[in-house]
C-alpha cells in the first residue's frame, strides 16, 4: 500500500454524497443549450465571439468526466474501506431507473408529436429504444440527435463493473488503479490514430465510446485519487489536488483560458465542416482539461465559499432536473421554430435561449417528479425491504450523474461533433 497521508475530512464525508457536484450537471445542460442555441441562430457561423458559443459543448465533457467520477467512486471507496464491491446487479437495476422511463418517454414523445418524424418506421422505434442507433449513419430523428451521447454513455455504463473488478483488484493500491484507468487514453488515441488514416469515418466514429474513453477515464482516476485522499491512503504526491481546489479561480480562470484556445481553428472548425482526426484529438484533450478544472475545486479540498454555492438548494434543484433538460431541450427548439414557422439558422439569440430553457425546464420538472423521481423512490423502497431497516448494504451513497447532451441537427440530420 501507499504512503498514507492523513485524511483532510470527517468520517461521514468519506462514504457520503457529493451535493455541490450537482451544480455541475446544471452548468454542463445550460451550456450546451447556449451551444445549440448558438447553432440554430447561426450566431456561432457568423459572429467573431460565435466561436465561444460553438465551444459550448465542453458540457460533455463535464458530464462525461463527471459519470466516470461519479460512478466509480463506490468501488475505489469500497476497497479503499475494506467493504464488500458493490453489487453489478443492484448498479445495473439503480442505471437503468434512472436512465430509461424518462428517455424511453422522449423518444414516444419527438417520434410521434414531431412533423418530421411523420414516416419514422420500425428500426427508427427500435433502434432509438435500444441505443443502437449511432451505429450507422443519419439514423438520429428530429428532437433526438442528442441521444447519440446518451448511447455512448450507456456503454460506459455497462462496461463499468467490468473496468472497475479489473482496476481495483483485490487490494486498494490507488497508484496501480489510476495508471490503469489512464490507460483509457491510449483506447482513445489509437481510435483517433485510425481516423487519421482513413479506416474510420470523422463523422460516425466520432459518436462511438472508444472517442471519448479518456474522457471517462480521467474522472474514474479522480475517483481513485479522491477516494484515496478521504481513507488516508494517498500518497503525498496526490496532495496536489485539495491544494488545487483551495484556489477555485485559479483554476476556473485557467480553464477560461483554455477554452480560448479551444475558440480558435486548432480545435476545428466551428461550422457544418468535419474536423480533422488531429483537430478532434486537439478539441478532446482540451475539453478533457477543462472539465477536470471545473470539477477539482468542487469534488476536492476541505469547506468553502465555493462548495456552499454549488451546493445550495437552487443549484442542487437544477442538476436534479437536468437529465428532463438534456431530454427535452431539442425537442423544444424544433418546436420553436415550428410555431414561429422561422427557417432553419435565423431567429435571436436571446429570446431563443429564453424559450428554450423555460420550456425546457417545464418539461425537465414534469420529468422528475411524474416519472423519475418517483421510479427512483420506488426502487430505493424495494431495496430497503430486502436489506431491512437496520441493515447496511454495504454500499456508499453513489451520486447519479446525468448523460451527456447533445447534436445540432440540419433537418433532422445529426451534425456530430465533441457532444454539439
Amino acid at each position: 500500500m501507499s504512503t498514507a497521508a492523513a485524511p483532510t475530512v470527517s468520517e461521514p464525508s468519506v462514504t457520503g454524497r457529493l451535493p455541490a457536484l450537482d451544480a455541475l450537471r446544471a452548468i454542463g445542460a445550460v451550456a450546451v443549450v447556449g451551444h445549440h442555441v448558438g447553432f440554430q441562430t447561426a450566431v456561432t457561423m457568423n459572429t467573431i465571439w460565435g466561436g465561444w458559443l460553438a465551444r459550448l459543448d465542453v458540457g460533455v465533457a463535464i458530464f462525461f468526466v463527471l459519470s466516470g467520477f461519479l460512478l466509480f467512486r463506490p468501488w475505489a471507496l469500497n476497497a479503499a474501506t475494506g467493504r464488500a464491491r458493490p453489487r453489478a446487479k443492484r448498479y445495473l437495476w439503480r442505471r437503468a431507473l434512472r436512465i430509461l422511463p424518462a428517455y424511453w418517454l422522449a423518444i414516444a414523445v419527438c417520434l410521434i408529436v414531431l412533423p418530421q418524424n411523420g414516416q419514422a418506421s420500425v428500426a427508427d422505434w427500435i433502434r432509438h429504444l435500444t441505443f443502437t442507433q449511432i451505429y450507422q449513419p443519419g439514423q438520429l430523428r428530429a428532437g433526438l440527435s442528442q441521444t447519440w451521447s446518451l448511447a455512448t454513455e450507456v456503454v460506459f455504463y455497462l462496461l463499468l463493473p467490468l473496468i472497475a473488478v479489473l482496476t481495483v483488484g483485490r487490494s486498494w493500491r490507488p497508484v496501480r488503479t489510476i495508471v490503469i484507468v489512464s490507460g483509457s487514453a491510449l483506447l482513445t488515441a489509437g481510435w483517433l490514430i485510425l481516423m487519421g488514416l482513413g479506416w474510420l469515418d470523422t463523422t460516425l466514429h466520432t459518436m462511438w465510446f472508444p472517442s471519448y474513453a479518456a474522457w471517462f477515464g480521467a474522472g474514474m482516476a479522480l475517483a481513485a485519487a479522491h477516494a484515496a485522499l478521504r481513507t488516508g491512503t494517498a500518497p503525498a504526491v496526490f496532495r496536489v489536488l485539495d491544494d488545487l481546489a483551495s484556489a477555485p479561480v485559479t483554476c476556473w480562470a485557467a480553464a477560461v483560458g483554455l477554452m480560448a484556445i479551444a475558440t480558435t481553428p486548432v480545435a476545428g472548425p466551428r461550422d457544418l465542416a468535419e474536423p480533422t482526426a488531429a483537430e478532434f484529438g486537439v478539441k478532446l484533450a482540451l475539453y478533457l482539461l477543462i472539465a477536470a478544472l471545473i470539477l477539482i475545486p468542487v469534488a476536492f479540498g476541505g469547506p468553502s465559499r465555493a462548495k456552499e454555492i454549488f451546493g445550495s438548494s437552487s443549484a442542487r434543484w437544477l442538476g436534479a432536473v437536468s437529465y428532463g433538460l438534456f431530454l427535452w431541450h431539442p425537442m423544444v427548439i424544433e418546436l420553436i421554430y415550428l410555431v414561429d414557422d422561422r427557417p432553419l439558422f435565423s431567429g435571436g439569440l436571446l429570446n431563443t435561449f429564453a424559450l428554450t430553457m423555460a420550456f425546457g425546464l417545464v418539461y425537465a420538472t414534469a420529468s422528475y417528479y411524474g416519472v423519475e423521481r418517483p421510479l427512483q423512490l420506488l426502487g430505493s423502497q424495494r431495496r430497503h425491504r430486502r436489506t431491512g431497516p437496520g441493515q447496511a448494504s454495504g454500499t456508499p451513497a453513489a451520486d447519479v450523474a446525468a448523460p451527456a447532451t447533445t447534436a445540432p441537427t440540419v433537418a433532422g440530420t445529426p451534425v456530430p461533433t465533441v457532444g454539439g
